[in-house]
């Protein structure tokens, strides 16, 4: 039957479109730029009227027409945060000073008490719990102790009971006793360590009274001079490592309070004796005494034979501060020190004295004490003519004391280096073995104390710099050498599996690049270490004589004990309690500052003591190796395209007024970069800094100048108060589950309750703030002396609060999408798409747009949410998981990035999926953010952020359905991009997430040249880099023969494994397993093709990991962000066959931008953009290292207050260290003899 005429006519219609849209243009171009601007504008158009009308935005915007806007008083917010740390502060202080003087006067009332060796008291690595198996006491007389001649001392481990509380992070403690740790260097039982553990178990009263007049109190210790600390509360002691490394004297709070900032050069002899087990000694004195360094120390070390030479080439005639990074470039330049010749302490000691001097002259260094460390086996003569020329100017003064360590068990002259130091107001001390390093070397600590104590009244108040509450700054290294042992064992395992498949190029490039992204993981949050500040102070023996017992050498071969009473001026030890930073965090009120606002803290040093840049750790656990020495201008970037390490005279400026404790205010452009250093903002700060009070610390706070010059408030009709009277219930704001606060902000508190969640605790509060007679206490914290009232709280911050929790309590509600609740007034439910989804079942709804939740967050830290789910049965697991990962409220990152889009387009949503998103394989989620402003007569200010979550497979689908098939082809691709270039669709799945650089860096370099995406250059001068580690070094060729047999055990004990291995290959017992593993389908064994030495050492090299060394060094990245030009012409560009293969345009109302390219054009596949890190190459000299660079690079400091280094009564004071005994071995002896006889 013949077809109708207007059949034919639609079919070559249809036929001539089909036509028309799939050959190419007369031009040659195949990408139609109305059919793209169609697909951009339709997609833009659906996205938002989903967004809009799935969060209700118009109904959260009219929730907050009833607030005011004000404006934010910067120099008001700064000044009243630091007044709230300083009273914090001053309340620390106080209950260390009342140790500190309980301490001397227990001290003093005890002198005369005899020392009880089988005193037991709580010992914090060896007590029980009850239940707990104690080790049975001994049966048979105990062994004789040859050290010190008396029977080994058994006293049983006493037995406490224990409780798990969260303000100590969960670890067991009991708040009746102090518990005690003794370093494994120190014997508990000697006389002077059991006398000081039984008058100091005194302290426990003093403890328990500062905890119940304070009780956000964090650790009270008092540290004594003899090793051991007394802890409050009493807790088991936890090892970092499997040897407790642990001394309280080598901590910086300890360190610090004992001694006034020094200056210090470490002179090592070079001697060619200096060899063998001496030169073990002699670097682990020199280590140690690096160890008892903190920031406001300076030093260097020398190395002297004929010539005198800095360990560090570049670190000549200069002292440098003792940081954690140049303290590492020092211990690594002593570790290939190698003796050469006869040493020449005339010429070293003279440099010495120069370098000191010339340090004074020019206000460097400490500017306070000053001393030099002589490390040898023997001095030929005392070098009186230069001490009498360089020290000896102003008697009885010494500026610059002397400490000598002689190295060596068998030394003859030890007279003249022991005269060094007791003419120089300093120490003497013999070593003879690496054990007794430690407590030798700390024997200059009570020297450099003495003025301290002879002053009496002045007890120095120290802060230190911010530190994790680890064991050892070594850990590092072992955690890092312990990562690299388990990659090593895993690749072997591997190979075993898969065989040469490991040493594709494919896969080792991706096994490489995946563990470099490990090490890139910097986390600025993080559970692993608990950081803090220290607050300590000296505790003095008040004794100014005492009866004390020593050798004294009778005539050239007879020594004789001998008690005598002496002057004394003695450091008991050191009183302190810990600051946690999280603690000091509470204070800053970051609700006052807003969004994208924050505060931080800089030192005396410059260094900051907490900041949200501030990233201490890499790979999710190991600290970097100087994280604790980070310059504020070493995360405040300014935008001014400087190349790295050229810092902005201004920044400079700036950062000498803060470290001076001026009060101040500048605004600045800066690059904040964000999610992990992989999207970065330009933005405009203001900020304003002060001091805070009797510390050496200056608050910052900046806020951006755009938007965080104003912010939302209830208007005085709101109030809390004025909510009751009015009838109604606060608590039914708090109504149902589907809502969180701010975990890490301070609403209310009471000091002596504690709550399972924050929740739990604030509905605590709103029901105490209904009883009659609440008032509002003074203070957001406590007001010293004590607490004035228990219950402290942020009254702004409450009010703020409730009246959020009361204008959005409807939010949480179910939403019907059958019909809209009579109160809602949807303005987005007119648009047809709007409509439609209103008419759609609830199951349905789901499964065509994907949503699992939808959220609101607040300026006032309250997140609410609800779920939608397939079915009427409820699954709350979407919400659940929404509100355990997204309850910071203004602090996540899809709230600072909405809030920046506003000012792009105030009616836009901000998209966003996780990076790399497309290789976990599992169900990809979108998260899409709009901020809400309140407007009121000329200023605005953000109320809260709406947003919703849904499946990337619906993104994709409704992407599909609009483009059609025209994406699908092979001669195209079709990208959307977020506006730092990173997939969020692309045809293959696995590129989502992924920096779209690195899929097309072709195409990415001609958006960066046509500004479509400006790059933005990001220094990290906190990264982490990789040094060869060789095991063969000049260091331990020298060491002692016992190094030589440990390595032919070694060897042998690597054999033998091997020889077992083969030989398991024949047990029967594992042959199942070995079949599964080295046995093909067909049953017979797997042999390589190569059986030579040749495969062998082929696989062994590709498999075997370059050792490495952590070591500080500076990055860079280079990221991305969209022109926010209105009217970019470079969206109204077509393309023209391969000149320019491709078509982009913005997404309306988004961040994204759609991107459509012809594939079939050529590119370069090699060019590769990415915002991973690269290291940067700074011009550096032969032989010079970035510690180097840096210390040539120096920034300004300011110098402590305190500053106690002398005092006109120290010369009295005649101990300086015991003379050596020489014992006489008679076989060495006559062999001796017979020997020059014969020669």
């Amino acid at each position: 039957m013949a077809r109708p005429f207007w059949v034919w006519r639609r079919l070559c219609l249809s036929l001539l479109f089909v036509f028309i849209h799939s050959t190419p243009t007369a031009n040659g171009d195949k990408i139609n730029y109305n059919l793209v601007h169609s697909w951009a504008d339709k997609l833009g158009l659906e996205l938002f009227s989903l967004g809009d009308f799935i969060t209700r935005r118009k109904e959260v915007q009219e929730s907050f027409k009833e607030a005011k806007v004000v404006t934010r008083q910067g120099g008001v917010i700064v000044e009243s945060m630091a007044k709230e740390i300083e009273m914090m502060m001053d309340l620390k202080v106080s209950a260390v000073r009342r140790i500190m003087d309980t301490a001397e006067n227990t001290a003093l009332s005890h002198q005369n008490d005899m020392a009880d060796k089988m005193f037991s008291y709580y010992n914090a690595k060896s007590m029980a719990e009850p239940g707990e198996p104690t080790p049975p006491a001994p049966t048979t007389p105990p062994d004789m102790d040859d050290q010190i001649g008396e029977p080994l001392i058994y006293v049983p481990p006493k037995v406490l009971v224990l409780e798990p509380r969260p303000e100590f992070h969960n670890t067991p403690v009991n708040f009746s006793v102090s518990s005690v740790h003794v370093p494994v260097n120190v014997f508990d039982r000697a006389s002077d360590v059991i006398k000081a553990i039984q008058w100091s178990e005194n302290l426990d009263q003093i403890f328990r009274d500062n905890y119940k007049n304070d009780p956000s109190l964090s650790w009270q210790f008092f540290g004594s001079s003899t090793g051991f600390m007394r802890q409050f509360p009493a807790s088991k002691w936890k090892k970092d490592v499997p040897v407790d490394l642990y001394d309280c004297r080598l901590r910086s709070w300890y360190m610090e309070a004992a001694t006034s900032p020094k200056d210090i050069i470490i002179l090592m002899d070079g001697s060619g004796s200096m060899l063998g087990q001496r030169l073990d000694i002699a670097k682990h004195v020199v280590n140690t005494i690096l160890d008892t360094l903190g920031t406001n120390d300076f030093v260097n070390i020398f190395t002297f034979d004929k010539e005198v030479s800095p360990v560090v080439g570049c670190f000549e005639d200069t002292l440098i501060q003792a940081n954690l990074g140049n303290i590492r470039e020092l211990k690594e330049g002593i570790e290939s020190f190698k003796p050469k010749s006869i040493a020449n302490y005339t010429a070293a000691l003279t440099r010495a004295f120069e370098i000191l001097e010339e340090t004074k002259i020019n206000s460097r260094g400490a500017q306070c004490n000053q001393a030099i460390m002589i490390i040898g086996d023997g001095a030929p003569e005392n070098n009186q003519e230069v001490f009498q020329l360089h020290n000896w100017r102003d008697p009885p003064y010494r500026p610059v004391r002397v400490f000598t360590y002689l190295i060596g068990k068998e030394v003859a002259n030890w007279d003249d280096i022991r005269w060094m130091a007791c003419e120089n107001q300093g120490y003497y001390v013999h070593l003879s073995d690496t054990a007794e390093v430690r407590e030798m070397v700390l024997n200059y600590i009570p020297v450099m104390a003495r003025p301290l104590v002879l002053g009496r009244h002045d007890h120095p108040v120290i802060w230190t710099q911010v530190y994790a509450d680890l064991e050892d700054t070594k850990l590092s290294d072992y955690l890092w050498d312990i990562k690299q042992c388990e990659e090593q064992k895993a690749d072997v395992l591997e190979y075993w599996k898969v065989h040469d498949r490991m040493l594709e190029p494919a896969e080792m490039h991706r096994r490489e690049y995946r563990r470099m992204k490990e090490t890139w993981n910097q986390p600025v949050d993080s559970n692993v270490y608990q950081f803090m500040t220290t607050v300590s102070m000296p505790i003095y023996d008040r004794r100014e004589n005492a009866n004390i017992t020593e050798e004294v050498l009778i005539n050239e071969a007879l020594w004789e004990l001998q008690t005598r009473e002496t002057r004394i001026a003695n450091i008991l030890g050191v009183a302190g309690t810990d600051v946690p930073i999280s603690e000091i965090k509470k204070l800053l009120s970051p609700f006052m500052l807003g969004v994208n606002g924050y505060a931080f803290i800089v030192t005396n040093n410059g260094y900051v003591l907490f900041h949200p840049d501030f990233r201490p750790i890499f790979q999710g656990y190991i600290l970097k190796p100087a994280y604790n020495s980070v310059d504020m201008i070493e995360v405040e970037l300014l935008d001014d395209d400087r190349a790295a390490r050229d810092f902005n005279p201004v920044l400079m400026t700036i950062r000498d007024s803060i470290i001076n404790q001026s009060t101040g205010s500048k605004w600045m452009l800066v690059k904040n970069h964000f999610d992990e250093m992989k999207r970065v903002a330009r933005v405009k700060r203001q900020y304003y800094w002060t001091a805070i009070k009797n510390t050496p610390f200056t608050l910052v706070i900046t806020y951006p100048e755009r938007y965080g010059v104003s912010r939302v408030e209830p208007r005085t009709e709101q109030d809390i108060h004025r909510t009751y009277i009015t009838g109604k219930n606060i608590r039914s704001f708090f109504d149902g589950k589907r809502w969180k606060i701010h975990p890490d902000w301070l609403f209310c508190k009471q000091t002596n309750k504690t709550f399972r969640t924050p929740e739990t605790e604030l509905l605590y509060f709103v029901d105490r703030m209904s009883e009659p007679g609440w008032h509002w206490p003074s203070s957001r914290s406590a007001l010293p002396p004590e607490h004035a009232a228990a219950i402290y709280c942020d009254r702004q911050l409450m009010q703020s609060l409730v009246f959020d929790a009361r204008v959005t309590k409807w939010f949480s509600n179910s939403t019907s999408f059958n019909a809209r609740d009579k109160e809602e007034k949807s303005v987005s439910a007119s648009s047809p798409i709007a409509v439609l989804m209103g008419l759609l079942p609830r199951h349905e709804f789901k499964q065509r747009f994907g949503i699992t939740v939808a959220f609101l967050a607040t300026h006032s830290g309250l997140t609410r949410w609800h779920e939608f789910h397939s079915n009427m049965a409820e699954q709350p697991s979407a919400g659940e998981s929404f509100s355990q990962n997204n309850k910071r409220a203004i602090d996540e990152i899809w709230y600072k990035r909405a809030v920046d889009q506003y000012f792009v387009h105030k009616e836009s949503f901000v998209y966003s999926v996780p990076f790399d998103a497309g290789e976990s394989g599992s169900e990809i989620i979108v998260t899409a953010s709009n901020a809400i402003f309140h407007n009121e007569s000329s200023k605005s200010a953000p109320a809260a952020v709406v947003g919703f979550q849904f499946q990337h497979s619906a993104f994709y689908k409704l992407f599909h359905n609009i483009t059609g098939n025209a994406c699908a082809v092979d001669d195209k691709d079709c990208y959307i991009l977020d506006n730092n270039g990173f997939v969020i669709i692309s045809s293959r799945v696995h590129e989502t997430g992924r920096f779209f650089g690195e899929v097309n860096g072709a195409i990415m370099m001609r958006l960066v040249e046509e500004r479509v995406y400006k790059r933005v250059i990001v220094y990290d001068y906190q990264a982490v880099c990789f040094e060869s580690k060789t095991e063969i070094n000049a260091s331990n060729t020298l060491l002692s023969p016992l190094f030589h047999l440990l390595r032919v055990g070694k060897w042998l004990l690597h054999t033998a494994l091997w020889y077992i291995v083969q030989l398991m290959r024949l047990a029967p017992g594992i042959s199942a397993h070995y079949n599964d593993v080295y046995m093909d389908a067909n049953g017979t064994e797997q042999e390589p093709e190569d059986h030579g030495q040749t495969k062998n050492a082929a696989w062994l090299r590709h498999l075997t990991l370059r050792r490495t060394r952590l070591k500080s060094c500076d990055m860079q990245r280079e990221l991305y962000t969209l022109y926010n030009e209105k009217d970019n012409v470079v969206y109204n560009m077509t393309a023209h066959a391969c000149e320019r293969p491709f078509v982009v345009l913005p997404i309306p109302n988004s961040n994204l931008i759609l991107l459509v390219i012809d594939q079939l054009c050529p590119r370069d596949v090699a060019l590769v953009l990415t915002v991973n890190p690269a290291p940067i190459n700074y011009p550096l000299a032969p032989n010079e290292t970035f510690s180097c660079y840096k210390h040539a690079r120096e920034f300004n400091r300011v110098r402590p207050q305190s500053c106690i280094s002398r005092h006109a009564n120290e010369s009295a004071i005649k101990l300086c260290g015991k003379g050596c005994t020489l014992y006489a071995n008679l076989t060495l002896l006559l062999l001796s003899h017979a020997l020059s006889r014969l020669l």
